[in-house]
């Protein structure tokens, strides 16, 4: 559990679709990941114990409605936190406003609503900073060649 360089979470498992877009993408650029499903809401406590024992470089949150996780994960690490809005209700504006208006001193990432591909392709581009083969898997998925 949390030993991969990236961890993607979601709060339930109803994005689980959206969970499986997410792996999707990083099995095709051959790179580790882990997923857990907590909730900031539901498990507060376990998420929190994930968090602090979790070994990832950065964290893709999936969330949907009031998209408190990706907020929720980045006022408990220092590491890069990618939020991925869902369309559960309100077109999706509800859950990007909620990801994008953090307060100063918190910063999230924020893909396009229901695209978790982007969410997974920012965190191997991240990790891709000190990693030149990340670089080049993720030039080649871009070109369509992975």
């Amino acid at each position: 559990m949390g030993e991969a360089p990236i961890c993607i979470i979601a709060g339930s498992k109803s994005d689980a679709e959206y969970v499986k877009r997410a792996e999707d993408v990083l099995s095709k650029l051959n790179l580790k990941y882990d997923v857990a499903y907590l909730s900031a809401h539901r498990n507060p406590e376990d998420l929190d114990i994930y968090i602090s024992n979790s070994k990832a470089e950065v964290f893709v949150a999936i969330a949907g409605l009031s998209a408190h996780l990706p907020g929720y994960i980045a006022s408990r690490t220092v590491k890069p936190v990618i939020g991925v809005p869902i369309n559960k209700a309100l077109a999706g504006l509800d859950s990007l406003l909620s990801i994008v208006q953090m307060p100063r001193g918190v910063p999230v990432a924020c893909v396009g609503v229901d695209n978790p591909e982007n969410g997974a392709l920012l965190a191997a581009e991240i990790l891709g900073l000190k990693d030149p083969s990340i670089q080049e898997k993720v030039m080649l998925y871009r070109r369509g060649k992975l």
